[in-house]
């Protein structure tokens, strides 16, 4: 069969090096593959299947340095999720078949308890053998936290094979900031990840796991493994089993282009994330691993941990290389041994390295003009809150006693705000159109967090960035928790407005909640104000994001979370908490807050671009990485914003419903939920009210320097002062601002 696209040049920047021990992990994995029940009259597999796909050549590429006994186990788990993968594509992706794949999905949880020594159910199929004989060969030596994150890896990986099977009841293809999210767990690389700690014997400590360096790095390796599997396995997932979960697949619709095309997009995507894995490796492990004090055979761990990972994503593209379960022109045979001929493995490309070249050197504060804006065209609306211009002058003299209108003392370049320049920001307007039923104190309070998060956000640029001061902007982040506490007991005095104001709002915000809202609340407000140290970071490096840590990201610089936790302290303990965690309701508030905060990308271009000389936009970050020019720019993060719209609406209409049943929830919880959605909707409607009619982003604004924090008005020191030069000439008619 004719190949549908020729496979691109890929980027594989570490060398693929081969386990000896792989015949016996052959032999081993055929024999335990038998006995579980997995060949011979499984209806799925016959022995010529399970020799020809290999998996212990997958295996001994990706784990190259474990022992033969650690190889053999990390393989049958690789023969257990294929299995798995094709046995559920039989017996409920072909029919299709929702309510028996549920109840099949249900049981496996069972066979991964954390109880040591607990007893699990009978097995009724080979899938349930084999993940009840593996979980008790696995777990012994790896502690509890390990347990739990891999156990929950494996549940995201079955579970979400549900999301694959009403995609094609529906005869849906996902759009592409969805299909990530889902092919995470879907695709099964975290999963990997977790199996990468024990054959490394490198268990990452639990007191890093979950912070974002180690997140990214897991992430990014994720979407690496699973972009490069869409590529090999295109032609079988789309062509033969008629999949609509794959990477070429989504790109190829979203972007309407050929199959060709869409294969070199998701390649540069690739590209890109083992860029952005490289990048967070060299630049937040160590300082991670610094501030949480961890020891030097903690800190050995983590490193060997993320070389783990190195060696899968080099190993797994040889494997795709040989396999004859891929498209790869009949594949190829096994790899050279001997001294030195690993490194025949790398392969860096032009297209790669311009591509790197190209994130480093955007050039700052180039003349760009009035911002591009589209038509936005939202399905629902929302009406402003009554109370509106009370707020308007309560917030004036709520800023006024915080500071916020004023110097702080001994902060040069501090004084970003003055009562012009909050009274024409008008966030108000924002607050009434998010919470048009609110009480005139609710809205002062949501007035008062709008407010607060504004001038975090500019403050943190215009106090730490110009001065690329990181270690300070690190510690003055830190003291902000300070003003967060959870039993309500006494704060430090505060130094500065942005302290002053988080402890006045935290105070009247949380004092009236339980425990669990409290948490919720501070966690969000701390991802929101970390965000900043993220930007402030790739600031001075000169970096424009990668497009998935950017749209990641962007929901927290946004303050997405904060302003939903806001939302959703009415909601008391009526919704089990496991609703907020779950992938639909994710999805829908990710959804929102993408559209958002696109929507503020194409607001905010001018004003981020020409007048803060910012690598953070939206537009500008797919510039650069599809490089395209600013009108191309705009259109593709439009089609954006409405795919993810529509997700919004798909979500609410079709898998909430279903949610709710798989949840057994009452009417009061449903209720509760459907006014969840209807306050999502206040959001994103009253988001983009404010950006029509607040003065922060036109060009008159801008050039009247209503728009931009005081101060920030271009680079400083040596040897920078000809990027104003050329500034002014690009503009002849601006003031400085």
């Amino acid at each position: 069969m004719a190949q549908p696209f020729t496979l691109p040049d890929f980027y594989v920047p570490y060398p693929a090096r081969l386990n000896p021990h792989v015949e016996e992990a052959r032999q081993h994995t055929k024999s335990w593959a038998r006995s579980i029940g997995m060949v011979e009259g499984s209806g799925i597999w016959e022995e010529k299947d399970l020799d020809s796909h290999d998996y212990a050549l997958l295996c001994a590429y990706t784990h190259p340095d474990c022992s033969a006994e650690a190889l053999s186990l990390v393989t049958d788990w690789y023969v257990w999720v294929f299995f798995f993968d094709d046995h559920f594509l039989e017996l409920f992706k072909r029919t299709p078949d929702r309510e028996g794949g549920k109840q099949y999905l249900d049981r496996l949880s069972a066979f991964m308890p954390m109880e040591r020594g607990a007893r699990t159910p009978e097995p009724t199929n080979p899938v349930e053998a084999g993940l009840a004989d593996l979980w008790a060969r696995t777990v012994p030596s790896m502690s509890d936290a390990w347990r739990a994150r891999f156990a929950e890896a494996t549940e995201n990986l079955l579970n979400e094979s549900l999301w694959e099977l009403a995609n094609i009841n529906e005869g849906r293809i996902a759009n592409p900031v969805e299909y990530i999210e889902m092919r995470r767990k879907v695709g099964g690389a975290p999963w990997s990840a977790g199996l990468v700690e024990y054959a490394a014997g490198a268990e990452v400590p639990d007191s890093v796991a979950d912070e974002r360096a180690l997140r990214v790095l897991r992430d990014a390796f994720s979407d690496g493994v699973h972009l490069r599997n869409d590529l090999f396995s295109y032609q079988r997932e789309v062509e033969d089993e008629g999949e609509n979960s794959n990477g070429v697949l989504v790109l190829e619709t979203f972007l309407n282009c050929s199959t060709q095309e869409a294969a070199e997009a998701v390649n540069d995507l690739l590209t890109s994330r083992l860029q952005q894995f490289e990048n967070t490796a060299l630049t937040e492990l160590g300082p991670l691993c610094a501030a949480k004090g961890l020891d030097p055979t903690e800190t050995a761990a983590v490193l060997a941990y993320v070389k783990g990972l190195q060696d899968w994503q080099s190993g797994g593209h040889e494997w795709h290389m040989r396999s004859s379960r891929y498209m790869n022109d009949g594949g190829a045979g096994e790899a050279a041994v001997g001294f030195g001929m690993s490194a025949a493995s790398i392969r860096f490309t032009p297209r790669s390295e311009l591509a790197r070249l190209r994130s480093h050197t955007h050039v700052p504060y180039r003349h760009v003009g009035p911002s591009l804006l589209p038509e936005f065209d939202l399905p629902f609306g929302t009406t402003l809150s009554p109370h509106l211009d009370g707020a308007r002058v309560r917030l004036v003299d709520w800023a006024r006693r915080m500071g916020i209108l004023e110097a702080q003392p001994g902060v040069p370049g501090s004084h970003i705000w003055d009562e012009e320049r909050l009274v024409a920001i008008d966030l108000p307007l924002c607050a009434a159109g998010l919470h048009p039923d609110a009480t005139a104190d609710e809205l002062d309070l949501s007035s008062g967090w709008l407010a607060w998060g504004t001038y975090g956000d500019d403050w943190f640029p215009v106090v730490h960035g110009r001065a690329r001061d990181l270690a300070g902007a690190r510690l003055a982040n830190e003291r902000l928790s300070l003003f967060m506490p959870l039993d309500g007991s006494a704060v430090p005095e505060p130094v500065n407005a942005l302290e002053r104001g988080l402890a006045d709002l935290w105070q009247r915000t949380a004092a009236p909640t339980d425990d669990r809202a409290r948490r919720a609340l501070r966690t969000a407000i701390e991802s929101m104000t970390a965000s900043w140290l993220w930007e402030l970071a790739n600031q001075a490096q000169n970096r424009i994001p990668d497009p998935v840590d950017y749209i990641e990201m962007r929901r927290l610089t946004f303050g997405s979370d904060l302003t939903m936790s806001l939302c959703r302290l009415g909601h008391g303990k009526k919704v089990p908490e496991e609703i907020y965690r779950s992938g639909p309701l994710r999805s829908l508030e990710n959804a929102a807050s993408d559209y958002a905060a696109l929507l503020n990308d194409l607001f905010s271009y001018q004003k981020e671009i020409e007048y803060e000389g910012e690598v953070h936009n939206g537009v500008l970050v797919v510039q650069n990485f599809f490089g395209v020019d600013y009108p191309t720019a705009v259109a593709i993060v439009h089609d954006l914003m409405n795919s993810r719209l529509r997700q919004f609406l798909h979500v609410a209409e079709q898998e909430l419903p279903v949610l709710y049943d798989d949840f057994g929830l009452d009417a009061e919880a449903r209720g509760i939920l459907a006014g969840y959605v209807e306050e999502l909707e206040h959001w994103i409607a009253g988001i983009l009210i404010w950006h029509r009619d607040c003065r922060r982003y036109r060009e008159e604004d801008l050039r009247r320097g209503s728009g931009t924090p005081w101060h920030h008005s271009g680079p400083t020191g040596l040897g920078v002062s000809a990027a104003r030069v050329t500034a002014l000439f690009a503009q002849p008619s601006a003031t400085s601002v």
